[in-house]
This record gives structure tokens, sequence and C-alpha cells, in this order.
């Protein structure tokens, strides 16, 4: 397929700069795949779409606010997203680094808080290319003994899109730090947010739970490649990003539970989706799992435990467009995103949310 087919226009206007207040009151889009039906409700409506013995399967992981602004001692501004701990030393950290090329090895840049990021290495990207990342390390001269997921908690910021509008400081940063975090966020892990979760709140689960609506958790750690388009032309030659998961005996059994007794299993994100349908790649057999997965869900690929999902609105060109795409059929997907973006649906990760039902 080409890449062309995934692209539309959307207006500035309907990029989301700022989450919904409550989150329930979000807007909602919820179509029948099976029937057709359209319905034009708010998240808080969940309660009448989902019925007794339903599954709502959610990503637990938590966003870690893993961004730190710097200046070089020449004056130049850069910035470092944390990504992940070698795992040959726990004290070095993969970093996106903004810019890249003009960083050198031992070099040593004050950023937030009065840490101190080390530049140690820069290792080579596809083709044998200089990538935008580095190995560096991260410390505290006030406080020798403080870890790196430490430093971050006290002085990074949100590792926000950049279709939202933010500068260091301002007035949105306690903001975001709270309502770019799902309610039931608990594995700290994730470089952004599992962005259909953040439409829900602790109450609209309780009256989710009284409707006979069950939840369970997976694990999927979102790195940054979620936001990068994809580039090439045919579609099947994209290389997907690895992301971490972790899928639990508990949710395994709760799904097939579920699928036994008739309910539907809804998929509270892409993320989700990523989990349990890697999981069962290849057998169709869901089973437990620990580890990672390049799982690309494109127009063509076989669903084997999703039902439902709910999803907000997705960049153009992007592997999550391709995913709905994947699961509600590619003309659909065109169509429901000219009918949102025609009814000024809030778009993105502060926007609306759709719900599409097999």
């Amino acid at each position: 397929m080409r890449l062309s087919e995934f692209d539309y226009e959307l207006p500035a206007e309907l990029i989301a700069q700022e989450p919904c207040e409550p989150r329930d009151a979000a807007r909602l889009f919820v179509h029948e795949l099976a029937s057709g039906r359209t319905e034009h409700r708010h998240v808080r409506d969940l309660t009448d779409e989902l019925r007794d013995g339903d599954l709502l399967v959610r990503n637990d992981t938590r966003v870690v606010p893993a961004r730190l602004f710097g200046r070089r001692r020449s004056g130049g501004r850069v910035e470092f997203l944390f990504l992940e701990p070698m795992p040959e030393d726990p004290r070095a950290w993969r970093a996106l680094v903004n810019p890249a090329r003009k960083l050198k090895p031992g070099e040593v840049v004050p950023v937030d808080g009065g840490a101190r990021v080390t530049a140690l290495e820069r290792p080579l990207g596809v083709a044998g290319q200089p990538s935008m990342e580095w190995i560096v390390a991260l410390a505290d001269p006030e406080d020798p003994q403080a870890t790196t997921p430490a430093i971050l908690e006290r002085a990074g910021h949100m590792p926000l899109p950049p279709y939202i509008r933010r500068t260091p400081g301002d007035a949105h940063e306690a903001i975001d730090r709270e309502r770019y975090q799902t309610v039931y966020a608990a594995r700290p892990g994730a470089v952004a947010a599992p962005t259909a979760g953040l439409h829900f709140t602790g109450e609209l689960f309780e009256r989710l739970r009284a409707r006979g609506v069950r939840t369970a958790e997976v694990t999927l750690h979102v790195g940054p490649g979620t936001f990068q388009p994809v580039k090439s032309e045919r579609i099947e030659e994209h290389v997907m990003h690895s992301e971490r998961i972790e899928l639990t005996q508990e949710t395994v059994d709760a799904v097939l539970e579920t699928k036994r007794s008739g309910g539907r299993v809804v998929a509270v994100g892409t993320t989700s989706v990523r989990v349990l349908e890697g999981a069962a790649a290849g057998t169709g057999e869901l089973r437990a799992v620990c580890g990672s997965t390049e799982l690309f869900l494109r127009p063509g690929s076989t669903f084997h435990v999703v039902d439902g999902l709910l999803t907000n609105f997705h960049l153009p060109r992007s592997s999550l467009l391709m995913l709905v795409a994947a699961f509600a059929g590619l003309e659909r997907t065109r169509a429901l995103y000219r009918e949102a973006i025609e009814r000024g649906y809030r778009f993105y990760s502060y926007g609306d949310a759709m719900l599409l039902l097999g």
C-alpha cells in the first residue's frame, strides 16, 4: 500500500493544546463496524456503549519526566530525552539529543535542577550513519547517590509531543505532570503517554464496574518511535520500532474467560492492541509474555484477540493510523476521520476519542 493513502489535511486549530476538564468530558465518536451505527457522545457515556461481561484492557505504563534542558559551555542550548538504561551499566542511559552532532565525547552539560549530563558515546544508526542518540550519564553533584530515575522525577519535564506547544517552566508544567498521565499509571518506563487512557477517571471506572465491565492490565512502555511518521513509500517496507511489553497470565486468563462468556475484549489504545495481538501473533493463541514487540499492524493484518478499540485521533502517515485502518478498514477509517474533522473533533494526544466496536 502507498503511504499517501494514509495522509489527510487537518486544520491547525483542531490540534488539542490543552486536556479536557474533566477527563471524561472529551467527545467520543462511536462507530459499530458490523452495523455501521455511528453515535456522537462523550467518554463519560461509555457506560451506555459497553455491556455486562466486556473487558477493558488498559496499559499501566507510567510516563517518566524524561526531558532535560541544558546549555553547553559555548552557550548553545541542548535537549536530552532519556530513553532507558544500558543493560550492562544502569548508570549509562540511551538518550535522544538535540542537537546531537555538536556534542563531544566526554563533554559535561549542566541541565535542569543542578544536575550534569556527561556525553559518553554516540552509537551509529541506520546504514552506519550517526544517529540522534547518545549514551550518556546523569549525576547530581549535590547528591552523588541519586539515581537517574530519581533525578528525572525531581528535575525532568514531561516529554510532550512536539505538536503540543510549551516552553520550559511555563504555567502548564504542573498541569502536564498530572494530565499527561493516566489515573492508573503504575509502572515507570514510557516517554509518551498511552493517550486513549488519559480520558478515564476513577469515578468512570466505578460506574463501568457497576455496569459489569471488568478491567485488566498490560504494559507497553511507549517509546519515541510512536510519533515518528512512516517514511517508506510502500508501507510494507517500514521497519517498526521495538517497545518493551509485558502480558501476565492473570490478564491472559481474564481475556480467555471474557471470550468464553461471550463478552468483548476492548483495548484502551493502540498500545494495548500491540501487546495483545503481538502476544498472539503467529499461532493466534494468547500467551503470557515479557519482552518486546515490533508488531506492525496495517490493512490486511489479522486480529486474534481484540473486539473493540478505544483510541484517539492519530497523526497522518503514522503507524498508529495504520493500526486503526487495519482494524476498521482503510476506506472506512478515511471516512470516519473526514467526519470527525467536519464535526470539529479535537485531535492527537490531548484530543477527543473514538470507540470502534466489531
